[in-house]
């Protein structure tokens, strides 16, 4: 008996591990396989795909057939036959015009010419006069792009009676920037060290590396930036292109090609050449030689990202030459081989009147003095991926120029990857703003798609926040803005909403509550985050050097523009930064009539308010609350927004994934408790401007300012 015991508990040890081994960890990121959870849909896809047939026999075709045969094995729960005819129909056919001669039968053209090379055409229709799904496109990429957009109306239990569906990306180059070291570091990255194993490539080929590129090609990403932009040289060596060259044969089937970030100094330190000066010909033939190594490994490199200029990085500056003769250098080495030149405009230089203006400063004059295969690359806001900030005037101000956009996925001032912010909202909310560069209607998208001025190279860009984490990203919410970030790069209409709703029912669930309870938190998450760090338009007030929580305080840099009491400008009078013509004149870089907008203090929208203005203490807003009360409700109200975030995810216990479940619950703990942080201490600190109680019935800090003050981080990440 007491052996039968024992071996009954064994058993039920072991299942109770299986149970746990089961659980989900993350990893198969939005592309979960899962059995289709409605019985009526599941019987409808059984019904509609009977067989499925792809023509062709390229890598990136044998990625699709792939793809294919565990999607539709896994979404349906039993093994659907790759057949060769249409037999008795109901048949899903993939293929080009070119390898699939069932195809030619269907009148494609007009559909196929409006999908382009990367697009495809998803249609119900007659082939022989069976019912047929028709995946088709012009080149074998698009047919994976069919395939996987295809897998995901079944993964979000769509109708799929009466399809018609022509889609392409609205962008040409749509990248991740990974800030990834040699040494296996992340700059300001939060889900763990690099994906990238250096050392044991270029041999061994994790299959990380492959389910990388599944993911990053199923939104249609087609490009990443392997290394950081604050450069080591090396990665230009011939011992890393070889490896840089592994990892470009792993990406290419799935049409994703590799970038570098280049060090404007490596004539100096690779070349041992005394100058790196665009002027010396010898410089310019270092560059050109290095491009021909590199493309003789990669026939396919994309080009070089180039930080210059910034931060202690060298830069065509070092020389009294312009940003334009800098990236015109590189643009001609790689420009015989297709390439192109990414270069970026965070630019600034210490000691600033206003550090918001300065990237318009350097850059406006420079307007068609780039090289055509240049993309200049600006951040969404004038300043550095804060919570909030206006659309970068550079938009809309330099029609002769490939303008490039470059968004944070990575969250270095949104609470890093302890907290839970879908980043769609803040995307959106850059490129549907509006420029009035020639007149209403000028959006961000349009300057960014080359819509608005005629350009053909177009590009938007990503900072990666993927890591080593089993999940990618740390926070698995963290890979909803990856998500977003691709889809939207595709197709800048979709709506935040469209993308919560896709991304939650191919990570968690189709169940109604579980989607409409998640997105509720998706899609308030980033205005919660706003509120309790940088309401009302403040910026800038984090930690000195990790910026990780709050720092109102910081007055020590010796740069001025590295604290934060420059960008709030707090005193006894009032806070904020005035940007009018009595300030700075920032507003003046914007179009009429937002520029007049923006400099008014009663028609500038709420959320820039201390951006453009300093306001007093006492003024009265629109709400009828003085300035002071509003900043305190708007603290509050995040925090109060965070925990009913709490709320809405313990409601769902038992309906999500029990380890998916528990990892969030704890993540929101964190992002709570930092929230009161947040609230407390700048609350507290304000105060001591303001001389102002905080309002009567709102939760008063349980600690002194001087404790806020006090706390120290000297190993977070992120640190500097």
């Amino acid at each position: 008996m007491k052996r039968t015991l024992i071996v009954l508990g064994l058993l039920i040890t072991l299942a109770g591990l299986t149970t746990d081994a089961r659980a989900d960890d993350g990893y198969r990121l939005w592309l979960k396989y899962d059995l289709v959870s409605n019985p009526q849909k599941l019987r409808d896809y059984r019904t509609s795909v009977r067989g499925w047939m792809i023509s062709g026999s390229s890598r990136t075709i044998q990625a699709a057939r792939k793809e294919l045969r565990n999607g539709l094995n896994g979404l349906l729960g039993s093994e659907i036959p790759e057949v060769d005819g249409i037999g008795e129909g109901n048949i899903l056919i993939c293929g080009t015009y070119r390898d699939n001669p069932l195809l030619r039968g269907i009148d494609l053209k007009d559909k196929l010419e409006e999908a382009g090379t990367e697009g495809f055409v998803i249609m119900t229709g007659k082939v022989g006069g069976k019912d047929a799904i028709i995946v088709a496109a012009n080149t074998d990429i698009g047919v994976l792009h069919g395939v996987f957009d295809f897998l995901r109306l079944l993964q979000t239990q769509r109708d799929i009676g009466d399809l018609d569906i022509v889609s392409f990306p609205r962008i040409k180059l749509r990248i991740l920037d990974h800030w990834d070291n040699l040494n296996g570091t992340v700059e300001r990255g939060y889900a763990g060290f690099s994906i990238w194993n250096w050392h044991t490539l270029p041999v061994f080929i994790k299959r990380r590396y492959i389910d990388y590129a599944r993911a990053n090609a199923s939104i249609g990403i087609n490009g990443t930036v392997l290394n950081s932009v604050n450069a080591d040289p090396l990665i230009l060596t011939h011992r890393y292109l070889v490896k840089v060259a592994a990892l470009a044969d792993v990406f290419r089937p799935y049409g994703i090609k590799v970038y570098l970030c280049a060090n404007f100094d490596a004539p100096i330190t690779l070349g041992k050449l005394k100058s790196a000066s665009p002027l010396d010909t010898n410089v310019r033939k270092w560059w050109k030689d290095k491009a021909d190594e590199i493309y003789s490994l990669i026939p396919d490199f994309g080009g070089f990202l180039v930080k210059a200029n910034s931060e202690g990085q060298p830069g065509p500056s070092d020389y009294g030459l312009t940003q334009a003769d800098g990236a015109n250098l590189l643009a001609d080495a790689v420009r015989p081989h297709g390439g192109i030149v990414m270069w970026r405009a965070f630019v600034y230089t210490y000691n600033p009147k206003d550090r918001a203006k300065q990237a318009c400063e350097i850059f406006k004059p420079l307007d068609g003095k780039f090289a055509s295969n240049v993309l200049l690359q600006i951040k969404n806001g004038p300043l550095d991926f804060q919570p909030r900030e206006p659309f970068s005037p550079l938009f809309g101000a330099m029609p002769k120029t490939n303008l490039m956009m470059e968004f944070q996925i990575t969250m270095e001032y949104l609470g890093q990857g302890t907290s839970t912010v879908f980043l769609a909202s803040l995307f959106k909310e850059t490129l549907e703003s509006d420029t009035y560069a020639k007149g209403k209607g000028s959006t961000v998208a349009k300057v960014v798609d080359g819509s608005l001025d005629g350009h053909t190279l177009t590009g938007i860009a990503g900072v990666s926040n993927i890591g080593a984490d089993r999940n990618w990203t740390g926070n698995e919410f963290g890979q909803s803005s990856w998500y977003a970030f691709g889809r939207l790069a595709w197709n800048h209409d979709l709506t935040s909403k469209q993308i919560a709703d896709e991304w939650i029912r191919m990570t968690f669930s189709n169940d109604a509550e579980v989607v409409a309870s998640v997105e509720r938190i998706m899609l308030e998450s980033r205005e919660n985050v706003v509120n309790y760090m940088d309401p009302l338009g403040l910026n800038m007030i984090f930690g000195y050097d990790n910026h990780y929580g709050p720092g109102p305080w910081v007055d020590w840099s010796p740069h001025p523009d590295w604290n934060s009491t420059y960008y709030h400008k707090a005193d006894s009078l009032g806070v904020g930064f005035d940007r009018t013509k009595t300030g700075s004149d920032a507003v003046s870089q914007y179009h009429p009539p937002l520029s007049a907008e923006f400099a008014s203090l009663t028609e500038c929208p709420l959320k820039y308010l201390l951006w453009f203005h300093h306001v007093p203490w006492n003024y009265q807003m629109k709400s009828g609350k003085t300035l002071w009360d509003d900043i305190c409700y708007h603290y509050y109200a995040g925090v109060d927004s965070v925990r009913e975030m709490q709320n809405i995810w313990n409601s769902l216990k038992g309906k999500i994934d029990k380890q998916e479940w528990n990892d969030e619950q704890m993540f929101l703990d964190i992002q709570e408790k930092e929230a009161v942080w947040w609230r407390n201490a700048c609350a507290l600190y304000f105060q001591t401007f303001s001389k102002m109680p905080i309002p009567a019935g709102l939760e008063k800090p349980d600690k002194t300012l001087e404790y806020y003050e006090s706390l120290k981080f000297p190993n977070a990440p992120g640190t500097w």
